[in-house]
């Protein structure tokens, strides 16, 4: 087969561009692209820029996702998403690796002529949540499972609600139903993104193919017990919340080891917080991943029942309170296929794997739009901080993946 590169795709270019838009919107702590910020539209206008020479449509929907349009021959559409926004002091490859490879790959299919199917390519808005806590903004709001009213009133850390933060980028949470109509016509969609986890890099894969993303459930738990003086108060006379807390937190991560998932307490908040003082209320954030809904169910039932025992030891009372959950979403078996092949063409070898992390790419497929991600290798498995890196070799790899990936793609919608 001949290499996509000899038919005008040029993965360095992407790669230059990666780094270009890292020195824009960057600092020597990291990416600073948080959504609904002025650097997020920064970066969004520098994008904008890049479409200039392309025979496109550009629009933003009504929950301020971007979409990029090549008109096929056919009405059929194949989507190629990522997001431009990250997280504060993020990495310089999280979600922008998406937006640029699949900006490369538009080119070169537009460079052809007219496509067989229409080509579409997103920069989702608000992947990361990192201002209110709402992860999949954007790709909720097209998916229909975004509730407007529960979102509304989120506050950033400046008390600023979300409601009032969106309208300046031309948001109006009240008509986000309305952006569903932008999937009418998708037949497949696909999404590059770097692992952000160590597997590729210890099985010394550049690439991968990912299976489907995790379940999540996500829960604040309130252990409220006995402020009390830490000098006066004896031990065996004490309501430490922080006692049933903190054994909760060891527990959890024996749950995920024996289910096959992962659990984490990512926030601890104690109350009255001195150094004087015996606990009396705590909370705490626990963060449950599986890609099997069954195992997600028995570890969440299993934390239930140990933060039972735990508050009961610690003669407390507990409260929980649930944040956000999804369902394990598995992705298309043929667009699977289709993705093993481009990677096995490209690197010459390839690993299929869970996605632990969220991405638009399940929402969409939530959507019942066929749907499959691509992995690029993660150094040291890290992401979410400025150490993210994936070596440059891989990074050009996994744009011409991507790019053979679509054809198949454009093959096989077309051939529907």
């Amino acid at each position: 087969m001949m290499s996509s590169t000899a038919t005008g795709l040029q993965p360095q270019r992407t790669l230059a561009e990666l780094k270009e838009l890292r020195a824009l919107t960057g600092t020597e702590e990291g990416a600073q692209r948080v959504a609904f910020t002025e650097t997020w539209a920064t970066a969004r206008a520098w994008f904008r820029d890049k479409l200039a020479d392309l025979p496109v449509e550009i629009e933003q929907d009504e929950v301020g996702n971007v979409w990029v349009t090549l008109r096929g021959e056919s009405e059929k559409e194949l989507l190629i998403g990522g997001h431009l926004d990250s997280v504060p002091n993020g990495g310089w490859l999280d979600g922008c690796l998406n937006v640029l490879a699949g900006l490369e790959v538009m080119r070169r299919i537009a460079a052809e002529g007219t496509p067989p199917v229409t080509v579409r390519l997103v920069d989702w808005a608000d992947e990361e949540g990192a201002r209110f806590g709402r992860s999949l903004f954007g790709s909720s709001a097209v998916s229909n499972t975004l509730n407007p009213d529960e979102v509304r009133n989120l506050t950033d850390k400046d008390g600023i609600k979300l409601v009032d933060a969106v309208k300046a980028f031309n948001v109006d949470l009240d008509r986000a139903k309305e952006a569903g109509k932008q999937l009418k016509n998708a037949a497949a969609y696909l999404e590059l993104h770097i692992e952000q986890g160590p597997v590729l890099e210890s099985m010394d894969y550049p690439l991968g193919v990912v299976l489907g993303t995790f379940g999540v459930e996500r829960h604040s738990i309130r252990f409220t017990g006995q402020s009390a003086h830490a000098g006066s108060t004896p031990m065996d006379q004490r309501r430490d919340a922080l006692g049933a807390a903190a054994k909760l937190a060891l527990e959890i991560r024996e749950i995920g080891k024996r289910n096959g998932g992962v659990c984490t307490c990512g926030s601890v908040i104690t109350k009255p917080g001195i150094v004087t003082a015996v606990v009396g209320q705590c909370d705490i954030t626990l963060d449950q991943r599986h890609l099997n809904a069954e195992g997600l169910a028995t570890m969440l039932q299993e934390a239930k029942d140990a933060s039972q025992r735990f508050a009961e030891e610690e003669d407390v009372s507990m409260e929980w309170r649930s944040l956000w959950q999804i369902h394990p979403i598995l992705f298309d078996d043929e667009l699977i296929s289709m993705a093993d092949e481009a990677v096995r063409e490209t690197a010459g070898r390839s690993h299929k794997l869970p996605s632990g992390p969220l991405h638009d790419a399940a929402e969409v497929a939530r959507a019942g739009v066929p749907t499959v991600m691509l992995f690029a290798q993660s150094l040291r498995g890290l992401s979410h901080a400025k150490e993210e890196d994936t070596k440059e070799d891989h990074i050009l790899q996994s744009v011409e993946a991507l790019d053979r990936l679509a054809s198949k793609a454009m093959a096989w919608i077309a051939a529907q």
